[in-house]
């Protein structure tokens, strides 16, 4: 036996990590979980022991995890976040609802994937609690490595978290300059890229892939960003901004389809050259789902065979250039 599985972790010694991570304080992580901060203390430095490894480095404003103590945090997270699913299973089971589901996504799956997904697992198990959260990939691959969820759509950005995963790659994602149809540009046959540098745009954060991809548009063309800007990721808000104003975005299509069939936005004649990294569906390498998780995967293949034309069920390394 290891040594760290002979030290018989239990699980509020998991959550001291996890607190020590979120809190980085001792006294604070401590309170936090009702034990004293000499107990805590002591704690911590027994599993340091144990291990021969720093978990933390002690500082003068308090704790910050070493890259050994992010390995430990990161599994803690996923224990107790297993934990807290299992009891849930129970529950759910108890009450006579034999499955349940969280589902991390992206914003296009959430137009016609998971909706024809979801319609699936109702008419197969109408007892079912599908529960869906929308993120940016960064933040979905975190929480299904951190057991937050069950199964991901999105993409894989980060190579060192590749080994851990499976990814099963779905459909592209080509961007369209979406605006209302009183828009001014909106009644012009062609557009160059020069038409839209003095529009205002509703953008996503600085930080996110998109972004970079619209602001290099611009750049390659020797041209100025944009200066007005209002930036958000909220669907609704951003198409309500469309909809009242002469604002512009870069969307999928397929996101507001429904909105340019009632007449309420249009696509405007520009072809950006803007597309994201094909998006799939991300599950934990090695890690058994749940009897929902498992029926949720089949739902989502049908959907997707049905939809993009597919039903792979291999796994796909996004970092190894496809074969011609």
């Amino acid at each position: 036996m290891s040594p760290l599985l002979s030290t018989r972790i239990k699980t509020r010694q998991l959550a001291l990590l996890t607190h020590l991570d979120q809190e980085r304080s001792v006294l604070r992580a401590s309170e936090a979980i009702g034990m004293s901060q000499p107990a805590a203390s002591k704690l911590l430095r027994e599993l340091e022991e144990c291990l021969g490894v720093t978990l933390f480095e002690r500082h003068a404003r308090g704790v910050v995890p070493t890259p050994y103590g992010d390995i430990l945090v990161r599994h803690a997270h996923s224990v107790l976040s297993e934990i807290q699913r299992a009891q849930e299973e129970v529950d759910a089971l108890k009450q006579g609802r034999l499955h349940r589901v969280s589902i991390g996504t992206v914003m296009s799956p959430c137009t016609e994937l998971l909706p024809l997904a979801i319609s699936l697992l109702e008419q197969r198990h109408p007892q079912m609690v599908v529960n869906v959260q929308m993120e940016f990939s960064h933040t979905l691959v975190a929480m299904l490595l951190g057991g937050q969820v069950d199964i991901a759509i999105g993409r894989i950005l980060d190579p060192n978290t590749a080994a851990e995963l499976d990814f099963e790659p779905l459909a592209e994602e080509p961007h369209s300059l979406i605006a209302r149809p009183q828009h001014p540009l909106a009644s012009r046959n062609k557009l160059r890229m020069n038409d839209l540098v003095g529009q205002t745009w509703i953008l996503p954060p600085t930080e996110s892939i998109l972004r970079k991809r619209l602001d290099a548009m611009f750049l390659q063309r020797g041209l100025s960003l944009p200066e007005k800007i209002v930036e958000t990721t909220s669907l609704p808000l951003t198409t309500s901004l469309l909809r009242r104003t002469d604002m512009l975005v870069a969307l999928p299509e397929v996101v507001v389809r429904p909105f340019c069939e009632a007449g309420m936005l249009c696509v405007l004649p520009i072809d950006l050259g803007v597309r994201m990294d094909s998006f799939g569906i991300i599950t934990r390498r090695g890690h058994r789902l749940a009897q929902g998780g498992t029926e949720t995967l089949i739902a989502l293949r049908e959907a997707a065979a049905t939809l993009y034309g597919i039903a792979s069920t291999q796994h796909h390394d996004p970092f190894k250039p496809a074969q011609s």
